[in-house]
């Protein structure tokens, strides 16, 4: 071998990629492919017949043309939580509204009650299973927030223990401290909650690091967008991009809130509208959809798919995996979901779970794509089409899974 002559950790061969690449746009398609990696990182993408003159690796593996795609991406969870909330899908069966719920005492702040009780070790243990689901299905990023404790020392916990789950677990965790979650229930009202929020909790996280993000929920049920604009300059003091749970159950503007902070994402956004669309494009704001919650909670108002596509807003898409609204720890039945209720198309869905959602973590130079220089996350595949991932239900189709290239 010549000194000019690349060595690589790890080499796949006889491969189809599903890059994701590319300015073009679609899936980026690549047949009797090699990809290979190097400390952690891809060294070569592309056609065999261009692979360098004299290469060596240390492991060679025969894909025998199953396709590989980049390690899925979870971009919005609640993993971390305590307890669970089946007595309120019972209920919901039964007809009672979720805002219903959450006003009587259920939702959000029944679940704050069991958290508060766990302890971190208690809360990692509860996770685990959860996040296996997501690591058997291709995942090897995953989004994971705080918003069950609502107080400092419980907001704390919860991002140590999500935290300790990429200590336990071959994977990326990307924390989000999602304070402004609710009204917990011992506070007086949301603006005195807010100033503590901004004064004592937000300060001690971030100069803890315990958390890559800041989230809201900006709702009636939850905080106004004057609340969350308080909150959102706060996080932006501290050195801290935000995201926002936006426009789920009525059009506060939320959208439009996200995109004036420049937020990475706006997520649910089912009640959007057009001048919002456009701001979140013009931000390079990207619109998480959550099929999921929509399901479970049996909404009818969609998400304005065409407004998004054509103001060019990048369309995300991820679990909500959560005990209430969104109990799903599956990112292929959460893009069958975002194909049959929204129409998204195959190519959205893929790229939803891959390249976009690693734009709404503030991380598209480093995932979501195969391209040299990001880390080596790979899924793949036993399947003939990348269709067969968004087409499928209740089937796992993954070959093999690697993260940071082993």
């Amino acid at each position: 071998m010549s000194d000019t002559a690349p060595h690589f950790d790890r080499i796949w061969l006889n491969a189809q990629l599903a890059t994701l690449a590319g300015a073009a746009g679609g899936l980026g398609e690549v047949k009797a492919a090699a990809i290979a990696c190097a400390n952690g990182r891809i060294a070569f993408v592309g056609p065999m017949a261009t692979l360098p003159d004299g290469w060596e690796a240390g492991e060679t593996i025969d894909c025998e043309g199953r396709w590989i795609t980049p390690g899925l991406i979870d971009c919005h969870t609640h993993l971390i939580f305590g307890g669970n909330r089946a007595a309120e899908f019972e209920m919901r069966l039964r007809g009672v509204g979720y805002e219903d719920i959450a006003r009587a005492g259920g939702g959000i702040v029944s679940t704050v009650k069991a958290t508060r009780q766990a302890s971190e070790d208690d809360l990692v243990r509860a996770a685990l299973p959860r996040l296996d689901h997501l690591i058997a299905e291709g995942a090897t990023t995953i989004e994971v927030k705080s918003g069950y404790g609502l107080d400092t020392q419980n907001e704390r916990k919860m991002l140590r223990a999500a935290r300790r789950l990429g200590d336990e677990r071959p994977v990326s965790i990307i924390t989000t401290f999602l304070g402004a979650h609710a009204l917990p229930p011992e506070a007086t009202d949301h603006d005195s909650y807010i100033d503590e929020l901004c004064c004592e909790t937000l300060p001690t996280i971030a100069g803890e690091g315990l958390a890559d993000a800041v989230d809201a929920f900006c709702e009636g049920i939850a905080f106004s967008p004057e609340q969350v604009e308080r909150f959102f300059t706060a996080a932006k003091i501290a050195g801290l991009p935000v995201k926002l749970h936006a426009d789920q159950l009525s059009n506060l503007h939320g959208a439009k809130l996200a995109a004036d902070f420049r937020a990475l994402s706006a997520d649910h956004v089912e009640y959007t509208d057009q001048t919002g669309a456009a701001a979140m494009a013009k931000a390079g704001t990207v619109a998480v959809l959550l099929p999921g919650a929509f399901y479970t909670l049996r909404e009818k108002q969609q998400p304005p798919i065409e407004a998004f596509r054509r103001h060019g807003t990048r369309i995300a898409i991820a679990t909500d995996c959560n005990p209430g609204t969104s109990p799903l720890t599956s990112l292929l039945l959460t893009m069958n979901m975002a194909a049959t209720l929204f129409r998204l198309t195959v190519d959205e869905c893929l790229a939803g779970v891959t390249r976009e959602a690693a734009h709404a973590l503030g991380r598209s130079g480093e995932i979501g794509t195969l391209e040299c220089g990001k880390w080596c996350d790979l899924a793949i595949w036993d399947i003939e089409h990348p269709a067969e991932l968004v087409y499928r239900l209740g089937f796992n189709p993954l070959h093999t899974r690697i993260w940071r290239g082993k």
